[in-house]
């Protein structure tokens, strides 16, 4: 089967998160640059099937758009310019960070390391990722 990718884009990094190849299980993958995405899931898509790729609509609490979505708007259409075969979902991501957050807290890592904001995005596009799969059932 193929693998489904999510993304929690941002102005500077982007969280990468990733599921198995029967899709059940969302994992984070990486933080990267942002500017760094694009090759890196080029090249991620020659060794890999890559069936979707999420990406993260952050919205205000009204269900507005978010300061970012021009930003990440032009993102998706160079994505789509490289990646032309692989479809593309939006999904709603907002509280993914404070969830994030909270989650490395539950988990027991140290503070130290949730100071990584790194981090908190790659667990945020987990997130996303986990919200997709349920949405389409799995």
């Amino acid at each position: 089967m193929s693998r489904i990718i999510a993304l929690d884009v941002g102005s500077k990094r982007t969280g990468i998160a990733e599921t198995d190849p029967l899709q059940i299980i969302a994992s984070g993958l990486k933080t990267l640059e942002t500017p760094l995405v694009i090759p890196f899931l080029v090249e991620y898509s020659q060794r890999e099937t890559l069936e979707t790729i999420v990406v993260g609509e952050p919205k205000r609490l009204h269900g507005e758009a978010s300061q970012i979505e021009e930003f990440i708007s032009k993102f998706i259409l160079r994505l789509t310019e490289k990646l032309p075969l692989v479809k593309v979902v939006r999904v709603d991501e907002r509280f993914t960070s404070k969830m994030a957050f909270q989650s490395l807290i539950d988990s027991g890592v140290k503070k130290s390391k949730r100071k990584d904001k790194g981090l908190v995005d790659e667990v945020s596009a987990t997130l996303i990722l986990q919200s997709y799969l349920t949405s389409i059932g799995r």
